[in-house]
């Protein structure tokens, strides 16, 4: 997605070589027309795969993983990042470190929203050292859905994640791929 790239390139900020912040377009300003044009390039990618479900994790996935559901026609579940008081004891829970908080939360969903019956679509913003998505597909197994593939909005190649999910069959795709983040640069992958 071209636009998409002109957009990181314009507002993205880079705090380190591993760190990328998109802050003002995917993790803390939303822009609902960008978004809704990733959820339809999601929805285009895996419009044949019969998705019944979109999950994404708490919170920056949510936007595009809604704009994907949207599209689709399906029901979206996000995994919270924290137990609340109304939780129910039929959750999915798996522990996974957080790379740009750097913090080790519990991902949860419950089992009324997720069932052997489902054909999953996961949805994520950025995909770094791919922590957040093999927790998740984790809880997705433990639930006997199929997961059809993940549509990641930026992936990081220089960082294990992707890969490490493509390594375990996954069908992973990427709106963007960033190269590199060396020399205060953004080089895009090819």
């Amino acid at each position: 997605m071209e636009k998409l790239k002109q957009r990181i390139a314009e507002e993205g900020v880079i705090v380190s070589e591993q760190v990328l912040k998109l802050d003002a377009l995917l993790n803390h300003q939303v822009d609902p027309q960008l978004t809704m044009e990733m959820g339809k390039e999601f929805a285009r990618r895996f419009k044949e795969d019969n998705v019944t479900r979109i999950v994404t994790v708490e919170s920056s996935g949510i936007a595009v993983a809604f704009a994907t559901a949207y599209e689709l026609g399906v029901p979206l579940v996000f995994a919270r990042r924290k137990k609340t008081l109304l939780a129910e004891n039929n959750m999915l829970c798996e522990r996974v470190p957080s790379f740009t908080k750097g913090i080790v939360t519990d991902i949860l969903i419950s089992r009324d929203f997720i069932s052997e019956n489902d054909r999953i679509l996961f949805i994520d913003d950025i995909i770094a050292n791919g922590d957040a998505a093999r927790g998740l597909i984790k809880i997705v197994q433990r639930a006997g859905a199929e997961l059809v593939g993940a549509g990641i909005v930026v992936e990081k190649t220089f960082q294990a994640g992707g890969k490490a999910i493509r390594e375990q069959g996954i069908r992973l795709e990427s709106l963007v791929q960033i190269g590199s983040l060396a020399d205060g640069k953004i080089t895009f992958a090819e």
